[in-house]
């Protein structure tokens, strides 16, 4: 049987995945990561789950009620006047919201953007449209399974407790709610 490939196809029903067929399976992936954070929020060791991310060289805790949608780098329009960390505006479903490179904003090494590279959306609780480029997603961390960290968690108001796991890597919880009425964050403008 000499049959071209589209013909085997068609007799296979095999096709090639299409642009929307990887969506669909992307909004899937997210539909049940936020299941999966959902799920966490309201369990009974809520208070001890935390989003596990990278920003920069540093590993962050970010609270389940403060961090919204996770989404992957997109278009980002750049807005002139604004402080460099403040890396534009993008569209997440519909709504605008500006990206911060939360390591830049910190003072060190702008972060890289690379296929890793994720905007981890505020929560509605925190009233605020924004995101925060993240070079890492690292998924759910359990601070009861970690060592609290005996140094002091940082001199900024939204450094947390630091806590070090069982790879002795150490996590900085992050404060969104702090960061959100942080007057340095809010003065994006030049």
């Amino acid at each position: 049987m000499n049959q071209p490939i589209s013909e085997l196809q068609a007799d296979t029903g095999f096709k090639k995945p299409d642009a929307t067929a990887r969506r669909t399976r992307l909004r899937e992936f997210q539909a049940q990561l936020v299941e999966r954070m959902q799920t966490a929020r309201s369990g009974e060791d809520a208070h001890l789950r935390r989003l596990g991310v990278v920003i920069g060289e540093s590993r962050w805790l970010l609270d389940l009620h403060a961090a919204g949608e996770i989404v992957s780098v997109g278009a980002i329009t750049n807005v002139p006047l604004t402080q460099a960390w403040f890396l534009g505006l993008t569209n997440i479903r519909g709504n605008l919201i500006s990206v911060i490179d939360f390591a830049g904003f910190m003072g060190a090494a702008p972060a890289a953007l690379d296929k890793d590279s994720r905007i981890v959306a505020f929560a509605p609780a925190l009233s605020f449209n924004s995101g925060l480029l993240v070079s890492r997603v690292l998924g759910l961390r359990n601070t009861g399974e970690m060592q609290a960290d005996p140094q002091s968690p940082g001199d900024t108001p939204w450094s947390g407790k630091r806590y070090v796991d069982r790879e002795s890597q150490v996590w900085t919880e992050l404060d969104l709610f702090s960061v959100v009425q942080d007057s340095q964050f809010l003065h994006v403008g030049l």
